[in-house]
């Protein structure tokens, strides 16, 4: 059986050499193969297909997509497809994919995988196997910093107190990176509403209209007055609209479907990165372990505000707070912002080198705040913060 199984490994690497094409500095030499967990309709995918036919087009080399590739065994396949297809790069862009893309990577040793989202590559220790990510918790705090505006607006309004500036959340699931994100959301929110508290539920799942819509339905009956998400299709806007209530999104715009609630979206823009991965490529060069983009290097957007919905004076905010961003002077997890069980943190061990048990390995706290997607490119904030209710901890 054991001589039955190397035979089998040996030839899918003879395989994988003889299926990727040669290394040269001419351009034709570099076919992507694109594996998306959804396709257009999912939001979050969207964002990725556009980025990749954006970032092949400028680069001038061949690309092929996949698309509605679940998060298991038929992602292995698909991306041994793309290899026998000629591709010598190959990229994921889902959390549940890791696993079939180290798989194809230590089986095709000569094509490189990169991998959106993921948690592995600098403890899987492979050449050709590369994380990818983008500090999306800027976006989300400016996003933050429009909806606590608009609390204020609410409250100036009389149309509640400011003891009613609450806030609601959409997360897919109790995951690091869900975490960092309604959390640096909050934090933006109420850097100019100190009152604002939020309250988040949870779908169970990416893309899930009727989850997401039964969510909104969910926070609005509990008083949440503005509302955001981070799950992937228009379910939870729509009701939003249908109820008035005002909404931050996330990767796209909905100021079409939405035009009287839709304020702004904030969304990771991945064209730099996958132009980087193929210029690497071209030019034989290593591709980092992995890499962050940030909203300095325009890895992080802001959609058009919506001035319908937008309190007054939220685009000369949002500005001004990017602005200290990338000088450096703002820092999203300052921790004199927040305080956990009614302590402000000194230090926590994050989990950064993932394992079953999620156990805390790196220090994560210096300078006065919480160094997220430093020491990996996926997020690795997991603290639950004073302010922020959990409604379900299923996920």
């Amino acid at each position: 059986m054991k001589k039955l199984v190397s035979i089998i490994m040996t030839i899918a690497l003879l395989a994988c050499l003889f299926a990727a094409p040669a290394m040269a500095d001419d351009a034709t030499a570099v076919k992507v193969g694109f594996i998306f967990l959804h396709d257009e309709n999912s939001t979050y995918d969207l964002n990725f297909i556009n980025a990749a036919k954006e970032a092949c087009e400028a680069q001038g080399v061949e690309y092929m997509m996949k698309t509605g590739i679940p998060e298991g065994q038929e992602c292995y396949e698909t991306a041994m497809d793309l290899v026998d297809a000629g591709c010598n790069i190959i990229f994921a862009d889902s959390f549940g994919h890791e696993p079939y893309m180290i798989q194809a990577a230590k089986e095709c040793p000569d094509v490189e995988f990169c991998h959106a989202t993921g948690t592995r590559a600098h403890t899987e220790n492979l050449d050709n196997y590369h994380n990818a990510f983008a500090a999306i918790y800027e976006g989300r705090y400016l996003g933050g910093i429009a909806a606590g505006l608009k609390l204020n607006q609410l409250i100036e309004e009389g149309k509640i107190t400011a003891d009613q500036a609450k806030l609601g959340y959409i997360g897919a699931f109790t995951y690091a990176e869900v975490m960092s994100g309604y959390t640096s959301f909050f934090l933006g929110a109420r850097s100019v509403c100190p009152t604002a508290t939020m309250e988040v539920t949870f779908s169970g799942s990416w893309y899930d209209p009727t989850a997401e819509q039964e969510g909104a339905v969910k926070l609005i009956n509990n008083g949440c007055v503005v509302i955001s998400e981070h799950a992937d299709s228009m379910g939870a806007p729509s009701e939003c609209e249908a109820h008035n209530v005002p909404f931050v999104f996330y990767n796209g715009s909905a100021a079409d479907a939405c035009p009287n609630t839709y304020i702004v979206a904030s969304r990771i823009n991945w064209a730099p990165y996958m132009e980087h991965m193929i210029e690497c490529v071209k030019n034989g060069e290593a591709i980092e372990v992995d890499w962050t983009g940030t909203i300095s290097s325009e890895s992080v957007l802001l959609t058009e505000l919506n001035e319908n919905a937008a309190a007054p004076g939220t685009a000369e905010a949002i500005e001004a707070a990017k602005a200290a961003m990338v000088a450096g002077e703002l820092k999203v997890f300052d921790t004199a912002a927040f305080t956990v069980n009614g302590e402000k943190l000194e230090s926590y061990l994050a989990d950064v080198d993932t394992d079953e048990a999620y156990t805390g390995d790196t220090e994560v706290i210096a300078d006065g705040f919480f160094h997220e997607s430093e020491f990996r490119s996926a997020p690795y904030f997991d603290l639950r913060i004073d302010g922020i209710t959990l409604l379900d901890e299923a996920y």
